[in-house]
């Protein structure tokens, strides 16, 4: 048993986990981390949101060089790839983020307790290390380990051929060929680096839309330009199995409702259907802690699980599963543990997907709010109609608002468009504190900007836009 108490011991470094730590620190409580990885940051840094986002935008530039820069007067001769430049900007990217990280841990004295962390009892948490394993005793216990890629029967991920999205951020060359199981964000996102690069993809759903959390407008919109971009869809479609075949992997289709089967070759397999809270071997079932049906970890309002102490944030309790999420919720928690109050208004989290062009959501989607029986508004504007938009050549897309038919609150906004994934903090905003259309619309808006087209939509819910 190690002779330092804490005030808090945070198991998992990644947004949520290390948001938590630097913020309880600030707040004066002695602090520590538990990460078993030889960095910080968790999936989202080294195998997530940051790599595929780096690999995202290295991909956008090789295609708007091959397509995209004639329109401006921008000859250029022969194009080619470099795999392994591009590549190395993305390892580039990763290892300044989690040094970036290890820093501002030294910087506000956190400890950095390396190993696999397990609850051993209240107050305590064993780490073990690659010199053996140390308990440590502390006052508050904060479960932030995030989640993991969910599997699916019949495949074996092999992380070469049959891949999640950590192969797929490591492959080294384009495949000719890729099928993603799973229409959701991951899936699209890295779908689309590839197809850039070359790959011929074909997206196989489930259900019978792509994007399937978002609203429907912006799904069919998504799925329209994603086609013309070259990727093929296959929906209301499971995958029955996938297997390694020389160089490559069967794969096997049929109907979601059932029916014949469908066969398949492509030199890469995606499995990106989900991922799933990361609880095992936590210790959580020695202690009493509480989880759902899906494994998640129940929560009160100010995330301290059924047994006195010991917290969660992120991924492993109910919502969605994003970074920012897991921030907020960190920052909450340790501001409630130092006896302040914390606030999170989960209407006004957006949600991105980080394609070209983005989509992005916050607040409800039409479908939400019919179910719901509430009446609302909608305000909606092309980008096709937007002065920046037209500048860029960039004119896909829309901003649509949904509003309360009477007291004209926003409940609801989704954009399809270039930087959507930027502008839809203004609405996140106007959510958070409780604006109306109307207060959108008579924000003054920068002239010549894409953010117009938010103005527009707004004015566009009373039905006076001026611009259309």
């Amino acid at each position: 048993m190690s002779n330092v108490t804490y005030d808090l011991i945070v198991i998992g470094s990644g947004p949520g986990g290390y948001v938590a730590a630097i913020r309880a620190a600030q707040l004066g409580l002695k602090t520590a981390c538990v990460e078993s990885s030889a960095t910080l940051g968790g999936t989202c840094l080294n195998v997530g949101c940051i790599p595929s986002k780096a690999l995202l935008v290295s991909s956008e530039k090789f295609a708007e060089a091959q397509h995209g820069l004639a329109v401006h007067g921008v000859r250029v001769g022969t194009i080619a790839l470099d795999l392994n430049a591009m590549m190395g900007h993305k390892s580039k990217v990763v290892k300044d983020n989690t040094s970036g990280i290890e820093y501002l841990f030294k910087k506000n004295k956190i400890d950095w307790l390396k190993g696999k962390g397990r609850i051993v009892a209240v107050g305590q948490v064993a780490v073990d290390g690659a010199n053996g394993s140390e308990t440590y005793a502390t006052k508050n216990i904060l479960i932030a380990t995030g989640s993991e890629s969910m599997s699916l029967a019949g495949i074996t991920v092999d992380e070469k051929r049959i891949v999640t999205s950590t192969g797929a951020l490591e492959l080294a060359s384009v495949p000719k060929s890729m099928v993603v199981i799973g229409g959701g964000v991951i899936g699209l996102e890295l779908g689309s680096v590839w197809q850039r690069l070359g790959t011929k993809v074909t997206v196989v759903e489930f259900l019978d839309r792509i994007l399937p959390g978002m609203d429907g407008e912006v799904s069919k919109t998504m799925q329209k330009i994603l086609a013309k971009q070259g990727m093929e869809f296959k929906l209301s479609t499971k995958v029955t199995s996938a297997k390694v075949e020389g160089n490559g992997v069967a794969v096997t289709l049929e109907a979601a409702a059932g029916g014949s089967a469908e066969k398949m070759q492509a030199d890469i397999v995606l499995l990106a259907i989900g991922r799933r809270p990361y609880t095992e071997g936590l210790g959580l079932d020695k202690v009493g802690v509480k989880l759902d049906e899906r494994k998640r970890v129940l929560v009160g309002h100010n995330f301290e699980t059924n047994v006195k102490g010991i917290f969660a944030i992120g991924d492993v309790i109910p919502g969605a599963m994003l970074a920012h999420k897991a921030e907020d919720e960190g920052v909450v928690c340790a501001e409630m543990m130092a006896g302040q109050s914390g606030h999170i208004n989960y209407d006004a989290i957006p949600g991105v997907v980080y394609t070209w062009p983005e989509a992005a959501s916050v607040g409800k989607t039409e479908e939400e709010l019919k179910k719901a029986g509430i009446a609302y508004k909608t305000g909606k504007f092309p980008f096709s109609a937007n002065g920046r938009a037209r500048a860029m050549a960039e004119t896909e897309g829309f901003v649509k608002i949904l509003a309360d038919a009477t007291t004209d609150r926003v409940l609801g906004a989704h954009i399809v468009g270039a930087d959507a994934g930027t502008i839809i903090a203004e609405l996140a905003m106007a959510i958070e504190f409780g604006a109306s259309s109307e207060d959108v619309a008579r924000t003054c808006h920068a002239h010549p900007t894409l953010n117009e087209a938010v103005k527009e939509a707004a004015l566009a819910v009373d039905g006076r836009p001026i611009h259309i």
